[in-house]
């Protein structure tokens, strides 16, 4: 298993796709009494359609259950559902569900360890080996050559190898195994790095994992207790938590379900722990409060200037992943992406065992969308196609609201 947004399923083994995206539109101007900003409050107040429109043909490409949640620059909550929240008793989806969010934790990750560096306790430019001395090491991995902006921004080199469920039976007999950073570490360092660190981009879970055990290393806390108190706590995140290895989640939740072979049932993998609990995943949250989280960060309420700007300067991701995510550039905890009307958002993506959550928000963190995908179905590369397509359109369409509109600039 990774936390890896959509896993493609093929001959009943992982491979990662994408992980994407999301981010910030150019911020634009109002006036209240401005034409063009009547035209946006218009607009929005048919986004309802809109949203429901583009959460629907979510459903309609291969997922059981959606939420969507839009907070619009003047505060106001737009949430739709469509699909299930189970097969069995088919009922409605919960509007304020939790979910895993997977590998959105790298935001709450990345946002941690740039408050370190401006309160001088680490810096990004700092090695692997300074903070954890022998950790990288073996099969050309050097933590001597790594450094902590590399593994942020996914530049490292360093390799994946997690666990993974292979077939239904795996899935009972080990759902409930919990696998410690050390163990993570040691499995990719089985494995020579995917290329020289800073001379390419592969998106990298274990690099996570590695920025959790540094951020332990600086606090003397495990990286979860300071996202609690220096994010969820001040921001009043009351639905955001890691469950550890609880397989189980809070209700209201819509269920999720995964196929493990070409023509097999799909089987229910709601409860489960997994091996991505070590701060490359690992937290449970709701649409309201990853709303919340990325405005507070876009908003520059989480990172001073200097730290905020060091977040968003980005390189290219690997062709592969822009195959998924056209014209995403990776920061550090977050990917950049265009928007059809202009400028870009900010934001991160997450997904394993048929749960996808994105987030998508402005430059200024007035505007944000976040969505929860559950038993979303993607067999082949062509599948995962249509769904990234699907929920890029959801995204842009909520955060294009108001350009689309009409003028906006004065």
């Amino acid at each position: 298993m990774t936390s890896s947004p959509i896993r493609v399923r093929r001959r009943h083994s992982r491979s990662v796709r994408r992980n994407l995206t999301l981010a910030a539109l150019a911020a634009v101007t109002l006036s209240t009494s401005a034409p063009g900003a009547m035209a946006a409050r218009e607009h929005d107040d048919r986004l309802p359609l809109q949203l429901q429109r583009d959460a629907d043909a979510l459903i309609a490409v291969g997922a059981t259950g959606v939420q969507a949640r839009v907070v619009t620059s003047d505060g106001r909550n737009v949430t739709v559902t469509s699909g299930v929240a189970d097969l069995t008793r088919r009922q409605p989806v919960p509007r304020n569900g939790y979910f895993r969010i997977a590998s959105v934790t790298k935001t709450f990750v990345a946002t941690v360890t740039l408050q370190l560096a401006g309160e001088n306790r680490l810096s990004l430019d700092d090695t692997v080996e300074r903070w954890l001395p022998g950790v990288v090491t073996g099969n050309d991995n050097d933590g001597r050559a790594i450094t902590v902006r590399q593994l942020l921004q996914h530049t490292s080199g360093v390799h994946d190898d997690y666990p993974d469920y292979t077939s239904a039976e795996d899935f009972r007999k080990h759902r409930n195994d919990a696998y410690t950073p050390e163990q993570i570490v040691a499995r990719a360092m089985g494995h020579r790095r995917d290329f020289e660190p800073d001379t390419g981009w592969n998106y990298s879970n274990t690099g996570y994992v590695l920025l959790g055990m540094v951020i332990e290393r600086v606090t003397g806390n495990p990286w979860h207790e300071e996202v609690r108190d220096r994010i969820v706590r001040p921001l009043g995140l009351d639905h955001t938590f890691r469950p550890g290895t609880s397989p189980t989640l809070p209700r209201p939740h819509a269920e999720t379900y995964q196929r493990f072979g070409d023509g097999e049932p799909l089987v229910d993998v709601t409860e489960q722990v997994g091996p991505g609990t070590n701060g490359e995943a690992g937290l449970v949250s709701t649409t309201a409060d990853l709303d919340r989280f990325f405005g507070a960060l876009l908003g520059g309420r989480l990172l001073p200037p200097e730290q905020l700007a060091e977040m968003t300067d980005t390189v290219q991701v690997s062709d592969r992943f822009e195959r998924f995510m056209p014209g995403a550039r990776a920061g550090l905890g977050l990917f950049s992406r265009r928007l059809s009307c202009g400028g870009e958002y900010w934001g991160h993506e997450g997904g394993d065992a048929g749960w996808i959550s994105t987030v998508g928000v402005t430059a200024d963190g007035r505007r944000s969308v976040a969505v929860s995908l559950s038993g979303v179905q993607a067999a082949t590369e062509q599948d995962v196609m249509r769904v990234a397509e699907a929920e890029n359109q959801l995204v842009d369409d909520a955060l294009c609201a108001p350009a689309k509109a009409g003028p906006q600039r004065r």
